[in-house]
């Protein structure tokens, strides 16, 4: 597990730890990169909006792997967002503002992603 402190610059620690991942299960460079993005997306959204940069707050991060699929889970101590209804940031009026990229990269990128706990978890699922 990774705990991170609400502070953007905690992302950084997200690639250290994935490299680990990647060395002991042996994933391929496409679905690395795939996790990378998908990983760092995840703990930024947690950081910045469940969160909201409370460095009285923390991230966890946990891996769990199941038969052929890695299993991240992303949580954080915000009350969740209404995931269900966010705007789709490829419509032409919506390209120039900010929101909804995130979530729309996990979900392209990703397996499979499910919310939890109102969305203040996000567990999204990699085929190795």
């Amino acid at each position: 597990m990774l705990k991170l402190r609400s502070n953007p610059r905690s992302v950084a620690a997200v690639e250290p730890f994935l490299e680990r991942v990647v060395s002991q299960y042996r994933v391929s460079p496409d679905t690395y990169g795939n996790i990378l993005v998908s990983l760092t997306e995840a703990v930024n959204n947690a950081i910045c909006h469940g969160n909201q940069n409370d460095e009285n707050k923390t991230v966890r991060v946990q891996l769990k792997k199941c038969k052929d699929k890695l299993a991240f889970r992303v949580s954080d101590e915000g009350g969740g967002f209404d995931y269900q209804n966010l705007p789709d940031p490829t419509c032409p009026d919506m390209l120039d503002q900010p929101g909804g990229r995130g979530v729309y990269l996990m979900r392209a990128l990703s397996d499979e992603i499910e919310f939890l706990d109102n969305g203040s978890t996000v567990e999204i699922q990699f085929r190795i």
